[in-house]
């Protein structure tokens, strides 16, 4: 069951970047040792040292790299190898010094970070080829290496560039994208504000500019920049794939950067993999992760994917930098894997003593091997090797929820009707509902075969084309039930409004079109009879005009008081829901209630602050059951626990903070097809 395409490696991969070129040689020895002490079976390797490969413009030295990489191969350590392309070297730029990116105030980035170069420059593309192309021929059949790591995070920190390069190839991509002026011209709405062209070296970058610039070209733009950095990689991976057979990838970072759009990247790599930090502000971190796992393995087609980064303890780079507590390394790790990961891997290997991440944890911290976050690092190589057979099996959801890219980057563009309405926010209410009622979520587009779910939920689908509005009508109609939240439908793939006013192009499957946004004033809250309850709701109403929906809830005051909030439609075998306002916590499990019972869904009876993801494999189910919370609880579970290798007969007591993998036979009626 595991992806064709998946490293030649045996069990769960585990291990992290390693950067051998910041210590003596000495250290490296140490290192291996240190690595199979710990069970680390893969390591990745490169990633920043293009500076120590290619040290004059075409003059190479991979003596050093030799090697590492025999040193790894001898003691059993497979190499996911890096292209080092994130971070030009210093003769690059004096080189090249037309290859900078240029922000979009005009600002000219200087050296001495990384991601600082231009995507579209000639003189990066051709370099970056060349030391790829270089790699792939002294390493490509090395039987060390079983994975082709492509830079590093691509759009960050920097995606988008203004550079004479980048207008250029914007033109250009204009010009493939519309055809004639004319098309442009109708596309981004130029009537407005007299910005019509006649010629395409008149066509600028959405630079800065006096007020706020032509939004829908914004939004081009940001399609335009995704393209750009996917072309890079695409031009590095097929040089690799000109001289290796390995699996090539690179990593994401899922919920955590907005500027690349994961579902056309995802169709791009042989293995997808995903870069994960908790968010220290956030005081249940562990939420935030699962979104980033369920929409890492959905973007993959519900395939294994590899956790490339994540942290032992704490970041460097947020505002306050929270240390990870006892225990909660491995339960991170454990909710990765529960959720689809087939590799479980870190930044960093050893603590840097210099540079601008050394306050990063790692996997050998400053405090050394007699350090707790040592101990628990051999402890979860220990955990992991126990838990082979569950590399390949797969994620079942019941449950969509629709994560399109584009729409987003058009929603957070200036003068919407409100800012205290976020893309990020509404998903992250309805996921959480989902996660505490243990009901296991995938991410889709609205274009999505999503006939496979009971339920679809639209958080956030600012931006929706007419063919996917028919798409989620169509699924309705089938049977399946469509929940819709407010500044929804609103614009087409241009940032225009669609004919007929806001959510027009849903009105079959809900039943209602949006006359007027009633944005709420900042603080101001709202009330809403729901099932004979006051739920209690903010930020925003809607005047809604009725077709054949039912009201389910009604508006007690604001703006829209009397009037309808919440509506269920009957469409065909289906229904759709209509949410025009922002409930509370409380006010959302009422509503998600009724909702559940119109898709046929039953929430998990578990105790609070409990995860729990079955992965289904070809001759049993696996059940990673997380306790976040701090008492022991019980939890009706039979089968045998891979960790402990200890047998639950009906229940299993999972003490606070622990976790158990439970293996067990197929539960007859269970699965599905996604």
């Amino acid at each position: 069951m595991s992806s064709p395409r998946w490293p030649a490696l045996e069990g769960i991969a585990y291990g992290g970047d390693y950067t051998p070129e910041q210590w003596p040689r000495e250290v490296w020895h140490e290192d291996v040792a240190l690595m199979r002490e710990a069970g680390v079976n893969l390591v990745s390797i490169g990633i920043f040292a293009w500076g120590l490969l290619e040290t004059r413009e075409g003059e190479f030295d991979f003596g050093w790299l030799d090697e590492v990489i025999a040193l790894l191969h001898e003691n059993g350590i497979k190499v996911d190898l890096g292209t080092p392309t994130a971070s030009p070297p210093a003769w690059f730029f004096a080189n090249h010094p037309d290859a900078r990116v240029i922000t979009r105030d005009g600002v000219v980035m200087g050296f001495g970070a990384r991601g600082m170069a231009s995507h579209s420059a000639p003189a990066y593309r051709d370099a970056a080829v060349r030391i790829a192309t270089q790699l792939a021929k002294r390493y490509g059949e090395h039987p060390a290496v079983v994975l082709w790591h492509v830079h590093n995070e691509y759009g960050v920190p920097v995606g988008e560039d203004y550079s004479p390069h980048a207008v250029r190839e914007w033109r250009l991509w204009l010009q493939e994208r519309y055809g004639s002026l004319d098309a442009l011209n109708a596309a981004w709405g130029t009537a407005f504000w007299g910005q019509h062209y006649g010629d395409w070296e008149h066509v600028g970058a959405p630079a800065a500019a006096p007020s706020v610039v032509n939004p829908a070209q914004r939004l081009d733009f940001a399609r335009f920049t995704d393209h750009q950095l996917r072309e890079c990689f695409i031009a590095e991976r097929d040089a690799i794939r000109a001289h290796s057979d390995r699996p090539i990838t690179t990593n994401f970072m899922a919920n955590q950067h907005g500027g690349c759009d994961l579902w056309a990247w995802a169709r791009e790599v042989d293995v997808v993999s995903d870069d994960h930090y908790l968010w220290a502000a956030d005081d249940e971190g562990e939420i935030g992760l699962a979104i980033a796992a369920d929409l890492t393995r959905s973007v993959g087609g519900g395939n294994p994917w590899i956790l490339m980064e994540h942290s032992t303890s704490a970041v460097n780079w947020q505002p306050r930098n929270v240390a990870k507590r006892p225990g909660e390394m491995a339960r991170n790790s454990l909710s990765h894997l529960g959720r689809g990961a087939d590799g479980i891997l870190f930044f960093q290997w050893r603590a840097g003593r210099s540079g601008a991440e050394k306050f990063h944890s790692a996997m050998i911290p400053h405090a050394g091997t007699e350090s707790r976050v040592f101990r628990e690092v051999v402890d979860l190589g220990a955990k992991l090797s126990r838990l082979g057979e569950v590399r390949g099996s797969r994620v079942d959801a019941d449950v969509a929820i629709l994560w399109d890219f584009e729409s987003f980057w058009a929603q957070d563009l200036e003068w919407r009707p409100s800012e205290d309405v976020g893309h990020a926010e509404r998903i992250r209410a309805y996921y959480e509902r989902l996660w505490r009622d243990g009901i296991t979520v995938d991410f889709a587009l609205p274009g999505h075969d999503l006939s496979g779910y009971k339920l679809v939920i639209a958080p956030a689908q600012y931006l929706l084309r007419s063919a996917d509005a028919d798409n989620l009508n169509r699924y309705v109609e089938a049977g399946g039930t469509l929940v819709v939240s407010f500044f929804s439908a609103v614009v087409d793939e241009n940032d225009a409004v669609h004919a007929g006013g806001f959510a027009a192009p849903l009105t079959p499957a809900l039943g209602i079109h949006v006359e007027e946004h009633l944005p709420l004033r900042e603080g101001d809250t709202c009330a809403v009879a729901f099932d004979g309850q006051s739920l209690a709701a903010d930020i925003w109403q809607e005047d809604l005009v009725l077709g054949d929906a039912e009201v389910r809830g009604r508006y007690l005051d604001g703006p829209a008081a009397g009037a309808a909030a919440i509506t269920r439609n009957a469409y065909g075998a289906g229904h759709g829901w209509y949410v025009s306002t922002r409930p509370d916590a409380a006010g959302l499990a009422a509503i998600m209630t009724e909702v559940y019972a119109d898709a046929g869904l039953r929430p998990a009876d578990l105790p609070a602050g409990v995860e729990a993801v079955r992965r289904r494999g070809a001759d049993a189910d696996y059940l990673v059951a997380i306790n976040h919370g701090t008492e022991t609880v019980s939890l009706s579970v039979s089968g045998e626990d891979l960790l402990t290798q200890t047998s639950a007969d009906g229940m299993l007591e999972l003490a606070g903070g622990d976790v158990a993998v439970i293996r067990s036979p197929h539960t007859a009626g269970e699965g599905g097809p996604h």
